[in-house]
């Protein structure tokens, strides 16, 4: 049954877990909840992160013997819902740890928030709004 408390993994890929780590974990503050590396033929150079006792992560993959190129649009979006503000410190951690700050597609988000571009290319979403908010 899906209600709210349903776990979720995002899954995309990524060109360099290393750049991804210092973005999402250095860079957001995230925890790396796994990771492993594609030792066994056929496996994939894997990690996941989110916050500490949380009900999601986000999983980061690259496969060195057959990549996945990463092909973010502008409305690829990943969303955090802070409920205030961003904070400009936070903000100037991720472009210090590999990060883009960027105009968002949709003008809504750059009235309740600020967008970063990870290192992938992909969009993160500092929202000032609340969960349930229109």
């Amino acid at each position: 049954m899906i209600d709210s408390r349903t776990h979720v993994r995002v899954a995309r890929p990524s060109l360099d877990l290393e750049a991804a780590e210092r973005f999402y974990v250095d860079g957001l503050g995230l925890e790396v909840q796994w990771r492993s590396t594609g030792s066994v033929a056929g496996e994939h150079d894997l990690l996941m992160v989110g916050p500490a006792g949380g009900g999601w992560h986000f999983e980061l993959t690259r496969d060195a013997s057959n990549p996945v190129l990463p092909a973010p649009t502008v409305d690829d979006l990943f969303v955090l819902y802070l409920g205030e503000a961003p904070d400009e410190a936070l903000v100037r951690r991720l472009v210090e740890h590999g990060g883009t700050r960027v105009a968002s597609h949709n003008p809504y988000w750059d009235e309740y928030g600020v967008t970063v571009a990870d290192p992938d290319g992909y969009r993160l979403v500092l929202c000032s709004r609340t969960w349930g908010q229109a």
